[in-house]
């Protein structure tokens, strides 16, 4: 007689990698090239992190089950990198998008939404923190007027003087798709945004036939309407994936101290070295570099800002009420 209780975490079907989180289920590819879609068993946990996603896109896993039961996540293997951010205001839980990454790269766009430089800024802080490789890519540039171009051209050329690669495209004329398919070769790529910013439509023209669901922007507000509901593995033809994400509103930090955060920026860090003392916060202790490379334009004011917008919500974590 079979045990109604039987063990499936001793049934092991394999390791793989989680290609879809639906928020409910998960699929998982198998190394023998089978998907299996899977549950996660129990209250399973990360160890030391506290998340409402226990599993990402882009783990490692090991999955179990039985001919009469699902399959089963029994286990996670260490991750080498991810993204992460504060799961909604004020919350101590935080959310992972994506785990073992070659790259993030985030899409932004200068009007129909405009993507606000503190989102910008928080996302490419905390893939320093969390050691992911970072771009930045400027899409709708088929929108841009004269205007646009002149600052689409000064924040190219602000993101790319602290080292950050920026690609200017557009998905509805294929401008620029090219280089960036180059860049994503063989490697696996977070694709992350607000709403609206034609991620989906980017994604449809770097990967003809995936047809993933793209929406309108707010009328009344000028923002993106959610349209991807679940994250997804996607293969990219030549080799690499991308990993499309929802639309996120807003970016919250999590887990930095104060003492580190200028290590997440780059050119704060590099002339940060040259202050009078080592645990200088750059908020105006004597003997700063910082305060006035920025006030010499070294430092870019909104670099800068946003730097004063992480620490000023570590040290009172109510200012974090509204989107980044």
């Amino acid at each position: 007689m079979k045990s109604k209780n039987r063990d499936v975490s001793s049934i092991i079907k394999g390791e793989g990698t989680v290609i879809r989180n639906t928020g409910s289920s998960y699929v998982v590819r198998l190394d023998s090239g089978e998907e299996t879609s899977c549950r996660v068993k129990g209250n399973f946990r990360i160890r030391g992190i506290r998340t409402t996603n226990p599993v990402a896109v882009g783990d490692r896993v090991t999955v179990a089950g039985s001919a009469e039961d699902a399959d089963y996540i029994t286990a996670i293997s260490p991750r080498r990198n991810y993204i992460i951010r504060r799961a909604s205001n004020l919350s101590k839980e935080s959310h992972i998008l994506a785990a073992n990454l070659d790259c993030a790269a985030l899409v932004a766009t200068l009007r129909d939404p405009q993507t606000p430089t503190t989102f910008i800024d928080r996302f490419l802080a905390t893939a320093e923190a969390y050691s992911v490789p970072a771009m930045i890519v400027l899409n709708k540039t088929d929108l841009w007027d004269e205007d646009d171009r002149m600052l689409g051209d000064l924040v190219a050329g602000l993101y790319r003087s602290i080292g950050y690669p920026v690609f200017e495209v557009s998905a509805q004329t294929g401008y620029g798709l090219g280089s960036l398919v180059e860049e994503l070769r063989g490697k696996t790529t977070l694709f992350a945004g607000n709403s609206g910013v034609g991620k989906s439509s980017l994604i449809n023209a770097i990967v003809p036939g995936t047809c993933l669901k793209t929406g309108k922007i707010s009328d009344m507000h000028r923002t993106g309407m959610h349209t991807t509901t679940f994250s997804e593995m996607i293969s990219v033809p030549g080799g690499g994936e991308i990993i499309d994400i929802p639309g996120v509103k807003g970016f919250g930090t999590i887990d930095f101290k104060p003492e580190e955060v200028s290590h997440f920026f780059p050119e704060i860090f590099r002339i940060g070295c040259g202050c009078r003392y080592s645990d200088c916060k750059h908020t105006g202790e004597p003997g700063c570099a910082v305060i006035p490379a920025v006030e010499q334009s070294i430092i870019s004011e909104s670099r800068y800002a946003s730097y004063l917008s992480i620490l000023e919500e570590l040290n009172d974590p109510t200012k974090y009420r509204k989107p980044f």
